[in-house]
């Protein structure tokens, strides 16, 4: 059961990151508005929002969240389907990862707010993406970032039957994402800062928050941690693969 259900949910995250990489109707990047160029004004944020509409914006964060988080939800989907009776696991699941999207979308229209603000006081600049990229740097050191990444290990028992099963699902969705949130929102808003090169920081920040998500919990206080387990793990599964191949 755990096998499938690595598939089917890294299935999807590699058929949404093949999406991004297409990037349809760039909803991936924001269209760049010359009236800006001229400061901000009234005139310059209406063309900036024509060129590129909140709804298509909420998509492409919407999928972004997908490709980049929906890995990190393996566990906590097995950790429903084991403790669930077999016809409630997949609504069950499927409420779970709504309640985490719910608060992925939520925080992704502030950060959206805060894109287009900075593109509208500074467009093409590298100044907002190397600032937020040193407070990343400082947040993923600080103790709030690890207490956070404690917090989304917390699977609770739910309930088996009826309504009380749908809403802890529901809730433990949005805890989950809450803590996620609260962890990760500095990554996640560094590649969309970025000028050019932002599908190559994602999948640096995928590597980063799927790493870090495997480390067990540690006691929150201010370290460097460069959270090397995802990397440990490859390079064993290679070792392992390249001695049966040897064999």
């Amino acid at each position: 059961m755990h096998k499938r259900i690595n598939i089917v949910i890294l299935g999807i995250s590699i058929i949404v990151w093949v999406v991004l990489l297409f990037n349809p109707g760039h909803i991936m990047t924001l269209e760049h508005c010359h009236v800006s160029d001229a400061g901000p004004s009234a005139t310059s944020l209406r063309m900036l929002l024509a060129m590129n509409p909140v709804p298509a914006q909420l998509t492409g964060w919407g999928l972004m969240v997908i490709a980049m988080m929906l890995p990190k939800l393996i566990m906590p989907v097995q950790h429903i389907y084991a403790y669930s009776l077999k016809r409630n696991r997949f609504p069950l699941a499927l409420l779970f990862v709504s309640g985490y999207m719910v608060v992925w979308m939520a925080a992704g229209l502030v950060m959206i707010a805060v894109i287009m603000g900075l593109h509208l006081l500074m467009p093409g600049s590298y100044l907002p993406a190397t600032g937020l990229g040193i407070i990343a740097i400082a947040w993923q050191c600080s103790p709030v970032k690890q207490r956070s990444l404690n917090r989304g290990h917390d699977h609770s028992i739910l309930p088996a039957f009826g309504w009380p099963a749908y809403r802890s699902a529901v809730l433990f969705g949005v805890q989950h994402g809450v803590w996620c949130v609260a962890s990760g929102w500095a990554l996640m808003l560094f590649p969309m800062l970025l000028p050019v090169g932002h599908n190559l920081a994602m999948l640096v920040v995928t590597y980063i928050m799927i790493s870090e998500h495997l480390e067990h919990p540690q006691f929150p206080r201010w370290r460097i941690n460069l959270r090397g387990k995802l990397f440990r793990y490859i390079a064993a599964q290679a070792q392992m693969r390249l001695r049966g191949n040897q064999g």
